[in-house]
């Protein structure tokens, strides 16, 4: 496997915690603050709107980029989905990346009253969001998922790939953390399909937990799911970082060595203790 040991590392920081505006600020101020990359947002219902959340965290920041993790794109049509990103893109000083995935739990699609189609033309949904946004708007593209056509489509032409590290699962049923076998499988088979653009495509991956050393962590649940892994087996993982600031470190430079993962999005409740590895990092 090519690996790109060179790309400079990125993070990102997926917020999804707060309710009122003030919060808002404060939590991108914090995370700029904190230097991280990009504060990203998610695209669930019963959370906030995130193409305005992220106008908000546009006007509270001067540095930070704003990225979405993911969109569901079967909600939007593409060519109005592509008029907003562009224009908060240009709202925002230029700032905007925008994460876009096929939509994986039936639960949304029934909330939302949209008709839960079959995998394979949820993900042509999403490859024509994908040429439409490249070609209307000027936002890098995220392409995030697991399965063979996502990650075929995010090789041939996102901007950034998105690893889920997820298992395979029933479609609908949401998702549920694999094993680092199962996630070296899936950069295998994006590095067969990215060809030329090895170089030009930077690959990401959530970051879960970041845990101190020591001590017997009980990790029980990750995408509020159940977990099958052993300790062992989660340790492997590059979602998991367990050990000190500088221990972290040393693990995310084998994870850009290994797999040429040089951008993760570390969950919000793991936020100040990930500001410590940016600390040690930099």
């Amino acid at each position: 496997m090519t690996t790109v040991h060179e790309r400079p590392f990125r993070f990102g920081v997926t917020v999804f915690t707060p309710v009122e505006r003030a919060e808002w600020v404060a939590k991108a101020r914090l995370a700029e603050q904190l230097g991280f990359d990009v504060i990203q947002v998610s695209d669930h219902l019963g959370m906030p709107a995130p193409l305005l959340t992220l106008m908000l965290a546009a006007e509270a920041t001067e540095r930070i980029r704003l990225g979405t993790l993911v969109l569901n794109t079967t909600f939007y049509e593409p060519a109005v989905l592509a008029r907003d990103i562009r224009t908060l893109d240009r709202y925002s000083g230029g700032r905007v990346e925008v994460g876009l995935g096929a939509g994986y739990e039936r639960g949304q699609f029934d909330a939302a009253g949209i008709p839960w189609t079959p995998a394979a033309e949820r993900v042509a949904h999403l490859a024509r969001t994908v040429d439409r946004l490249k070609e209307l708007a000027p936002a890098p593209v995220v392409v995030a998922g697991r399965g063979d056509r996502v990650l075929r489509l995010a090789a041939e032409r996102a901007d950034v790939v998105a690893f889920t590290g997820t298992t395979r699962v029933r479609d609908g049923e949401g998702l549920k953390l694999g094993t680092v076998e199962e996630l070296a499988d899936r950069v295998e088979f994006v590095h067969a399909h990215l060809g030329d653009r090895v170089h030009d495509v930077e690959l990401n991956i959530a970051v879960h937990r970041v845990l101190p050393p020591g001590g017997d962590h009980a990790i029980t649940d990750v995408w509020q799911n159940d977990l099958d892994l052993t300790t062992d087996q989660l340790v492997e993982l590059p979602s998991m970082l367990i050990g000190t600031p500088e221990e972290c470190v040393e693990q995310l430079h084998e994870a850009r060595k290994r797999f040429g993962i040089s951008y993760f999005s570390v969950l919000e409740p793991e936020m100040m203790s990930f500001a410590r590895v940016i600390e040690a990092m930099r």
